[in-house]
């Protein structure tokens, strides 16, 4: 098919009370690439409610172009709003790759665009590559409960989506005083033709686990055996300061609750710091941890695919080695002083 009047790689800007969500912020990173790689600009679409300033963070994170959609009748998400506004744009100019975050927000949206456009969507991506001369995005994730990587191609359609998973692409270091172009556009669109109405809004006041946001991970695998055992990773995690993370398995178990769990059914992290123990290595936990600063795994098992991934590996038995660590970090924090580990 001919889809010479398509031009261009365009990232969803998901923003809560004038801020910029990380994922959109790695996405121009991504997205930047995928530009440059096929010789066109790179544009943020940004829907909501006094929200055209934000186009100058979105210039200095990569972007060329900024189309704006500032109304009040997008004060809230709403699928319906949001989806006209982006349909309109998408019609009027033709992008050839749209990108959403991963999120609640961003696979709603795109999958109902996707739906109505129509055009083919890839949820959950984790890599993202684009072929240079045809410009079909080559949009990877894992498949079959995380045992192959699957690549899917939109050869038919246009524009291609993908939704893209946080912590998996990196943002580009900001340039200030980066500029580019401000497209202003406006839907005709009054609030009696959205069903939806936003009555009120509550916010959660419950503590969520957020492992995503640690800078120490230490994470536990079927490898140790029993819940008991587990506690092992428990315990060298409160001496480090760090959080608690876990492999599926692990989690189906019982032995920790669902939200530890790391992933691509769980959580995607990137902390500084991420120990590894008694965890195989199989590719759907990889992808959820592979951009870790600095990853330490502890298996007994030498043939162990986790020791691919990892910077250090210790072949040998958790706990024999796991006690031993945490006897020369406590004597470490003794000499200084200290009860826990500092932020690294």
């Amino acid at each position: 098919m001919d889809f010479k009047d398509y031009n261009g790689v365009w990232v969803f800007i998901e923003e809560k009370d004038g801020v910029i969500s990380q994922v959109s912020l790695e996405l121009l990173g991504a997205g930047r690439k995928l530009a440059d790689k096929r010789g066109v600009e790179l544009a943020g679409v940004i829907i909501g409610e006094n929200i055209k300033q934000l186009s100058h963070t979105i210039f200095e994170y990569g972007a060329d172009k900024a189309y704006v959609y500032d109304q009040s009748i997008f004060k809230h998400y709403r699928t319906e709003s949001y989806m006209r506004a982006l349909l309109e744009c998408t019609n009027k100019y033709k992008p050839e790759i749209i990108l959403f975050g991963a999120t609640s927000t961003g696979k709603d949206l795109a999958s109902a665009v996707a739906t109505d456009l129509p055009t083919g969507l890839t949820a959950d991506t984790t890599e993202l590559d684009v072929d240079e001369e045809t410009g079909l995005l080559l949009a990877s994730r894992p498949a079959f409960g995380g045992n192959i990587m699957a690549t899917i191609l939109c050869k038919k359609y246009r524009p291609q989506m993908a939704t893209v998973r946080a912590k998996v692409m990196k943002a580009l270091d900001p340039q200030s005083g980066r500029r580019g172009t401000i497209i202003e556009e406006e839907i005709q669109l009054k609030e009696d033709d959205i069903r939806t109405k936003v009555l009120e809004i509550v916010e959660a006041t419950t503590k969520k686990v957020r492992i995503d946001e640690a800078d120490i991970i230490v994470a536990g695998g079927k490898g140790l055996g029993s819940s008991e055992g587990f506690h092992l990773v428990r315990e060298l995690a409160d001496v480090l300061g760090g959080a608690v993370g876990a492999s599926r398995d692990v989690v189906e178990a019982g032995w920790i609750e669902h939200p530890h769990q790391v992933g691509q059914t769980g959580v995607t992290v990137t902390p500084k710091i991420y120990i590894a123990i008694g965890i195989s290595g199989a590719i759907q936990h990889i992808v959820g941890m592979k951009n870790s600063s600095l990853i330490i795994a502890i298996n007994k098992d030498p043939e162990a695919p986790i020791f691919n991934t990892c910077h250090y590996g210790i072949v040998g038995d958790a706990f024999e080695i796991v006690p031993l660590l945490m006897d020369q970090f406590k004597t470490a924090l003794r000499r200084e002083g200290l009860t826990h580990v500092r932020e690294v």
